[in-house]
């Protein structure tokens, strides 16, 4: 179900709220990696200019009590890890984003949208959402990706199972000719 963007009320970027850091953890899934030097750059970032952006975060409890990191688990981190900050500024994914296939695509559409992800990982998670009955056609437009690149990284890991669907011609004999 599509949200009607043209309501402030309905982004979630209208509601940050600050959340204590004991409340959010990390997804399982992010194939997001961002190097030393850069992730020291990121801690300055916060240091100097303060959070310019809210951690996505999805609401894992009924009463507020835990939290999933969709998107910013680097901003997540040095706030958590270096900073040792007591809350976060926060945004909380709708709640319809509930399955875990939603919640893995919104973290690769964030991701995608800002740079590289790690191929092997990247795969494990096509065959992940494979598992979770999404077809070809939905993981690449969930994903962001055309159809070619999906099949390439089927064809990394996982091979026999995710095609074990898929019908094939037997192979064919050599003749002596």
């Amino acid at each position: 179900m599509a949200i009607d963007l043209t309501k402030p009320e309905n982004h979630p970027v209208s509601r940050v709220v600050w959340i204590d850091t004991e409340k959010i953890h990390a997804n399982d899934y992010n194939p997001n990696s961002v190097a030393p030097p850069e992730m020291r750059l990121l801690q300055l970032s916060i240091e100097s200019d303060g959070y310019t952006q809210p951690i996505v975060v999805w609401d894992c409890s009924e009463d507020g009590s835990d939290f999933e990191v969709i998107d910013g688990y680097h901003r997540y981190r040095i706030g958590t890890d270096k900073l040792a900050l007591p809350k976060l500024p926060c945004v909380i994914i709708n709640k319809d984003r509930a399955g875990k296939g939603d919640r893995i695509a919104s973290t690769i559409r964030h991701n995608r949208a800002r740079g590289k992800h790690q191929i092997g990982v990247m795969s494990d998670i096509v065959q992940d959402l494979a598992r979770r009955n999404w077809g070809d056609q939905k993981i690449a437009r969930e994903l962001g990706m055309e159809p070619d690149e999906v099949l390439r990284l089927k064809q990394i890991t996982g091979l026999a199972e995710l095609f074990a669907d898929q019908e094939f011609s037997e192979a064919w004999e050599p003749t002596d000719a």
